[in-house]
């Protein structure tokens, strides 16, 4: 058969780039972005371009594995593995109830369009609350807390449409990631270039010289972890010199005289003095956002990640309604979404709604509840080793690495270990799978039909994508949908979706499925997938909502108040912690050549780095006497890495910048040059965590260098 080549998008990421594929006798022979796409007009990054590589890598499992007591894996049949897992599933449960399951959707849970909901669809069929997600491990402040201060239906301001975005803690030139209204991750560099050449102001806030913040209009180098003071004295500029839009506060917010009292000691002088940042700058920074017509404040992963998740998202939330950063009546609605369900889009604040406490589901710890659908990462390991009613007894990891992703890696290591049944879904022996009684090998992306349903929240249009498989799976794999399909039917629990029960007689076909999960949406899978027979993506230009005019029946405000927020800050500024000896701060960074725990396998990628060095400014190695290149030892109040030093100006002195989700459990260093560090050795859950999300400390970590 001769070559053929055929539209699809990577779901390396969740930026899900628009490719062009071609294939041969059964097999993907080269990817390369798509020049003829509306929205990523040819762009990839390098990790995407290793498609091919990835799907038949030495390293990809081409059939499930199941582990002998000797500790020895060997090839097992899909339906026998799931005949296995259900049986043990089974007994557990009838023995200790449906809380002794726990179910994980990692990072590649996300990247299958029907991933994640399927997950949850399985936790909530067999009765458990233990459902748990990556997002809880990073981000669930701007996710979970937000929407109880009231959202407006009309949607914030997107991106090609502002004249300022101000980034906290964001480089999605790398990380192709922020949140809506920030800069999308399609080609994130031209679409930048370009809207700074129209006059879009950037402000960046980083403790280093981002590639983001590089090309900042102001870059205000934060200490780490003291985001919130720098929000607090730009917000007091902005009241004080009557920058903020007196008309929609006054028709739409509650809450704004708590929030002026709060900001009010947070003097620029103050903040400065607290954040490490300028008072000059932070009064510029102020006034730069606030006369700006249109645009955002957003965050990334590291400010929630740096401590006070909760608070830095209440003010990033504060900053953007005060200055009525909000599509108004009759204008396009931003991020319009094709495949989640409709809600109105009407110019007034939505009504206030609480994700967490009184409620929902409650841990037996820390005083936690659900997130949502979810539990907090931060709980698991204590409910899988703590004895007593609703212990976890089972985890099935989907698509997740928590050996290097969750906090504490000793005391997680140490409670997969003590499952009686881990199960993990993976295309290799990462560092959790090897660890697992049985690993169910799933078909690849190129190998499975898939949804733009995740990335569609960075769409500034209609636009969707139904994409086919494009070749075989090796051998008997199948897609992950399926095998959670396979585990409810043998245990005669069922599939609870959107649309109704899934069917249990027969297995859905994916676009079946898709339909039942996304029931409500603007145009089903299905139709999507008919649509577009050439597999190109499609923009549904007479789907885009505007924005219509508000319900005369209904007068919610926005309540900036809300969850007791002005004294969280009160405390936060009266709560200044010493050095305690450790007088750097580790914070974390994302890398182009690995995707968390992803990519280090592939030879293009490996041939960039095979460590994540531990980033210094030259001045901080020579005051320490440290080499370029030299180990060094890393210690935090809970525990010690070997690192790979490494000069860098782009960071102030007094921190070490270092990627997460390296190395291994039980590392001693001496493999640090060529598999890199958990920097999750260096936190504990149970110490610096969000009392609402309990999000872990896993940035700005209190760390003493030492050389070797």
């Amino acid at each position: 058969m001769g070559k053929t080549t055929h539209n699809t998008f990577c779901r390396f990421c969740h930026a899900n780039c628009a490719m062009l594929a071609d294939v041969e006798d059964g097999r993907v022979v080269a990817v390369r972005g798509d020049p003829e796409d509306p929205v990523f007009g040819g762009y990839t990054c390098i990790k995407g371009r290793q498609l091919v590589e990835a799907h038949y890598s030495p390293e990809r499992l081409t059939s499930c594995q199941i582990r002998s007591e000797a500790g020895n894996f060997s090839p097992i049949a899909t339906e026998a593995a799931l005949d296995i897992i259900a049986a043990k599933l089974r007994g557990i449960i009838d023995e200790h109830g449906p809380h002794a399951v726990a179910i994980y959707g990692g990072t590649y849970a996300f990247q299958n369009s029907a991933g994640v909901a399927t997950a949850t669809a399985f936790a909530q069929g067999i009765g458990s609350r233990n459902i748990y997600t990556s997002v809880t491990l990073d981000q669930p402040a701007k996710v979970y807390t937000t929407m109880r201060y009231g959202m407006w239906e009309g949607g914030m301001h997107s991106f090609d449409t502002a004249d300022v975005c101000f980034m906290i803690g964001n480089n999605p030139l790398v990380s192709h990631y922020a949140p809506p209204g920030s800069l999308p991750p399609f080609s994130p560099s031209r679409r930048l270039r370009d809207a700074q050449e129209r006059g879009l102001k950037l402000i960046v806030a980083d403790p280093r010289e981002s590639d983001v913040a590089r090309l900042a209009d102001i870059h205000l180098p934060v200490l780490p972890g003291e985001d919130a003071a720098l929000l607090a004295g730009m917000i007091h500029v902005i009241i004080e010199e009557g920058l903020y839009d007196r008309n929609f506060v006054g028709a739409h917010v509650d809450g704004f005289e708590e929030l002026a009292s709060a900001v009010k000691p947070f003097t620029p002088e103050a903040a400065g003095a607290r954040c490490g940042v300028e008072a000059s700058q932070i009064v510029d920074a102020a006034r730069m956002f606030a006369t700006a017509n249109r645009g955002v404040a957003s965050t990334g992963t590291g400010p929630e990640m740096a401590g006070n998740g909760t608070l830095t998202a209440w003010l990033v939330a504060s900053i953007n309604i005060i200055c009525a950063r909000f599509c108004q009546e009759g204008e396009l609605s931003s991020i319009p979404r094709v495949f989640t369900t409709k809600t109105p889009r009407r110019a007034q604040v939505g009504a206030p709604i609480p994700l967490f406490g009184e409620g929902f589901p409650k841990s037996r710890f820390r005083n936690l509840t659900h997130l949502g659908t979810e539990m907090p990462c931060n709980v698991l390991a204590d409910e899988i080793l703590t004895p007593g009613e609703g212990q976890i007894r089972a985890l099935i990891n989907i698509g997740g690495n928590p050996v290097v992703a969750f906090p504490d890696q000793e005391k997680i290591t140490r409670a997969l270990d003590s499952l009686e049944l881990l199960v993990s879904v993976d295309v290799r022996m990462a560092q959790t799978a090897k660890r697992s009684h049985v690993v169910l090998a799933p078909r690849m992306c190129l190998e499975r039909d898939d949804i733009s349903n995740l990335s569609e929240w960075w769409y500034e249009a209609p636009y969707a994508r139904y994409t086919r498989a494009l070749v075989p799976p090796p051998g008997d794999l199948i897609d992950e949908y399926a095998i959670l399909w396979g585990l409810a039917k043998r245990l005669g629990t069922g599939l609870p979706l959107a649309g109704g029960p899934c069917p249990m007689d027969a297995l859905p076909d994916k676009a079946s499925f898709l339909d039942l999960m996304a029931a409500g949406c603007t145009v089903p899978p299905s139709k999507v997938r008919d649509d577009t027979p050439d597999g190109k993506a499609i923009i549904y230009d007479d789907l885009h909502p505007r924005v219509e005019a508000p319900d005369p029946d209904t007068a919610h405000k926005f309540q900036l108040a809300a969850g007791a927020m002005p004294s969280m800050l009160d405390a936060y500024r009266l709560d200044a912690k010493p050095n305690q000896g450790f007088d750097f701060r580790l914070v974390s960074r994302r890398t182009k050549h690995r995707f968390n725990s992803t990519g280090g396998h592939l030879s293009a990628l490996k041939a960039k780095r095979t460590t994540n060095p531990a980033h210094i400014h030259p001045d901080d190695l020579a005051a320490l006497g440290i080499e370029e290149g030299a180990l060094v030892r890393i210690a935090s109040p809970a525990g010690t890495v070997i690192g790979v030093a490494e000069a860098s100006f782009s960071i102030r002195r007094g921190i070490v910048s270092m990627a997460h989700a390296w190395g291994d459990a039980g590392e001693d260093g001496s493999a640090v040059r060529e598999i890199g560090t958990g920097t999750n050795r260096l936190v504990k859950e149970t110490v610096d965590y969000d009392p609402i999300t309990g999000q872990s400390l896993q940035s700005a970590i209190p760390v003493r260098i030492e050389a070797i």
